[in-house]
């Protein structure tokens, strides 16, 4: 029996893990009491007893919590934007290619992705591998998701009695332009130019679904052939590609909510169209990709013990 810790048990990605882990049999959890688990003294003993760390912390305390570790054998699971761009680090997206299946396989430092991040990747990572995208191409990304991906304070915003009517829209943020996962869509994409990137959030608890527009003239293909190229790609795993994943022309962020999966698809015509990815923001976006990873270091089934 395998034993983990999570790290950051108390957040909302923390707590996802958890109420997973709690359902095997193969997984003994180590567990603080509030007050040790806020103690580093606690904190780096458990670490250093477990075979698996999730750290589910703000970056500079997944920094702290990988610095604590005094063996080589704490395989750590990163959920914080902390390592994503880090060569040394596996980058835990194993659908996108054979490599990266096999350095999250092996690797003893895994950075799962971010949640907006997952979907703007999985749409244009295919293209620029199999070259029908240029790598200098500039590029747009629309992203709806569901208030959890805010956290315990945005959970709470939403779901109080006395909440602001504002909340009732959806609301665009990010408008710096400097979201924290856009260094990640870049580097795991190997575009080279960061995109235009518009995430959204809206009165929901959990789903995502991002959106990247295309013109067909800045592909050297066609519609078919980037339908081909995901219908390839995406055909093992926690991802797969769908002709309609729509719902009578409408497109719900909410499809995949408390699901693990991600689908991708292609609306339009041969002038102009649209990429899309759908999941639950919580799932493949966070808890649900972490112990994907976890399953493929442990040589189970990538979907073992998650939702399908």
């Amino acid at each position: 029996m395998k034993k983990v810790f999570i790290d950051g048990s108390a957040g909302t990605t923390g707590l996802r893990i958890h109420e997973r882990l709690a359902q095997r049999n193969d997984i003994a959890v180590i567990t603080l009491t509030d007050e040790k688990r806020k103690d580093p003294a606690y904190r780096k003993e458990a670490i250093n007893e477990a075979d698996i760390a999730f750290l589910c912390l703000p970056d500079d305390a997944s920094r702290e919590a990988v610095s604590f570790i005094e063996n080589d054998n704490t395989v750590v699971i990163d959920t914080s934007t902390a390592h994503r761009t880090d060569n040394n680090w596996a980058y835990g997206f194993p659908e996108l290619s054979e490599k990266h299946l096999e350095k999250i396989r092996k690797s003893h430092r895994i950075a799962v992705p971010g949640c907006h991040a997952s979907g703007f990747i999985a749409l244009i990572y295919p293209l620029i591998e199999k070259g029908i995208l240029s790598s200098d191409v500039l590029l747009n990304c629309f992203s709806l998701t569901g208030y959890s991906g805010g956290g315990k304070k945005m959970i709470g915003e939403y779901e109080s009695e006395e909440r602001d009517t504002l909340l009732d829209a959806p609301r665009i943020y990010g408008l710096s332009q400097q979201h924290k996962h856009l260094k990640e869509m870049k580097a795991i994409t190997g575009i080279k130019n960061e995109p235009v990137f518009v995430p959204v959030v809206s009165d929901f608890y959990s789903g995502m679904a991002a959106t990247v527009p295309l013109f067909s003239s800045l592909i050297s293909g066609s519609l078919n052939d980037v339908k081909k190229i995901y219908s390839e790609k995406y055909n093992w795993g926690m991802v797969s590609y769908k002709e309609n994943i729509d719902q009578n022309g409408f497109l719900s962020a909410g499809t995949f909510s408390f699901k693990d999966t991600m689908t991708v698809g292609v609306f339009g015509n041969e002038e102009r169209f649209t990429l899309e990815a759908v999941y639950d923001n919580l799932g493949k976006g966070a808890s649900g990709a972490a112990i994907e990873c976890m399953n493929i270091v442990l040589g189970n089934k990538p979907s073992y013990g998650l939702t399908e």
